[in-house]
């Protein structure tokens, strides 16, 4: 068992994000997100299920055009999408990818 406080990680910004991996096996790789006030991610086409997790503030999450505002402790899970994500106040979060079966 491996233990995590995510909301005590360091973070990196998003052209180093490779960076926020804390954990990665064949089948899934986690990550820390942290936003700084008015930050963003850029659309990204994921080809695995992707789940957020806000820790802490405030983030807008668009998945394939559809958005959804995420606060502690909420989620959401997506198939493979388009995805992107911002915030007006600051945002940390868990991101889980999930590799599909068929590539494992």
């Amino acid at each position: 068992m491996k233990t995590f406080d995510i909301s005590n990680m360091e973070a990196f910004g998003y052209d180093q994000r490779s960076r926020n991996v804390f954990h990665e096996t064949p089948e899934f790789k986690m990550r820390v997100i942290d936003l700084p006030p008015g930050g963003s991610i850029p659309l990204c086409e994921m080809a695995s299920h992707v789940v957020f997790v806000c820790v802490d503030g405030e983030a807008f999450v668009t998945v394939n055009g559809e958005e959804t505002t995420l606060t502690p402790p909420q989620g959401v899970v997506t198939e493979p999408a388009s995805v992107s994500m911002r915030t007006d106040v600051g945002a940390k979060l868990l991101g889980v990818q999930v590799t599909p079966a068929s590539l494992v």
